[in-house]
């Protein structure tokens, strides 16, 4: 996959208590998530609503335009993935950045879709223009009898972060508020990227499945669909990739048009988010010949200057 209990005994990092491995030594940090004044069902619904209004608008922008086609590509490829594994089987790949925020929304946004009509919290029931499963799946899930349903309210998604050894602060910042506000199940892991993927599957042995925010345009990323899975000498599972057709301008599109808050890097001039040591702000964002002062990262255009403040 070349391409992102707690007690006051354990040792902690980033204020954060890490469980230990088998041989002793800190493994994995449960981000606390601390009760929401927001159920995780309210989160869903206005989610749902913000993305389907978002659809249903008229723009004669293209940018906007090209962006609503691919948020309904995304939740399609969503769709088919909740259809496919069961919550249990589903994780996140999640670091706080641009990519992975949007897909996160996008499959709260996807999760009702699963839930019976409620008369309180949900909206009206889903028109065939608002169904993003291919219409397969769509005819499939039509012949079913109805009967009466038995889905519980949504669980708190599972998440994995794969922090650099060098996480800015505000990154880790706004990972554990995000935590706290999209109510994830996100367990922290300061390894390498193989080594992470092999003690969280340790860790959640039941989970086959994870949510990728990667990009075409990512390193190794050219060739990878929808769904991929990891190569064989990686630890076994399918990637699956809703957002690898969409490009830079199109996040920021999507997060600006929802009013989603993201980390305050981005508005300093960092368009791609790694550790200290090898990010920078973008220069081509840059104000001034002495590089002190930048635009926000949603003022970049092109998707190969993406990368320019990054070291790798």
């Amino acid at each position: 996959m070349s391409n992102t209990a707690m007690t006051q005994d354990l040792p902690r990092t980033n204020g954060v208590a890490k469980t230990a491995s088998a041989g002793g030594a800190p493994r994995a940090a449960a981000v606390p998530r601390r009760a929401s004044k927001i159920t995780l069902p309210e989160i869903c619904y206005t989610l749902r609503r913000k993305a389907i209004a978002f659809l249903d608008n008229k723009y004669d922008d293209r940018l906007l335009q090209d962006t609503q086609a691919q948020v309904r590509v995304a939740m399609g490829v969503i769709d088919g993935a909740l259809q496919r594994y069961g919550p249990d089987e589903l994780s996140l790949a999640y670091n706080g950045g641009k990519d992975c925020l949007v897909l996160l929304v996008l499959i709260l946004a996807c999760l009702p879709s699963l839930l019976p009509p409620s008369s309180t919290t949900s909206p009206q029931p889903p028109t065939p223009e608002h169904n993003f499963l291919p219409q397969t799946q769509q005819q499939q899930q039509q012949q079913q009898p109805d009967e009466p349903t038995t889905i519980p309210p949504p669980q708190p998604l599972q998440a994995i972060y794969i922090a650099p050894p060098d996480p800015f602060p505000e990154v880790e910042d706004f990972v554990a508020t995000s935590t706290k506000q999209y109510h994830l199940d996100l367990l922290r892991y300061a390894l390498p990227m193989r080594r992470a993927l092999e003690a969280y599957i340790s860790d959640r042995p039941c989970v086959r499945a994870i949510f990728m925010g990667t990009r075409r345009t990512d390193p190794h990323s050219e060739n990878l669909e929808h769904f991929s899975p990891t190569d064989t000498d990686w630890p076994q599972l399918m990637r699956v990739n809703p957002l690898i057709d969409w490009h830079y301008a199109e996040i920021w599109a999507f997060i600006r048009q929802l009013e989603l808050p993201f980390c305050c890097l981005y508005e300093q001039g960092f368009s791609s988010l790694g550790g200290v040591t090898n990010t920078r702000p973008n220069p081509a964002l840059a104000l001034d010949a002495d590089g002190k002062k930048f635009r926000p990262a949603y003022e970049l255009v092109r998707d190969d200057e993406e990368r320019l403040g990054r070291d790798r």
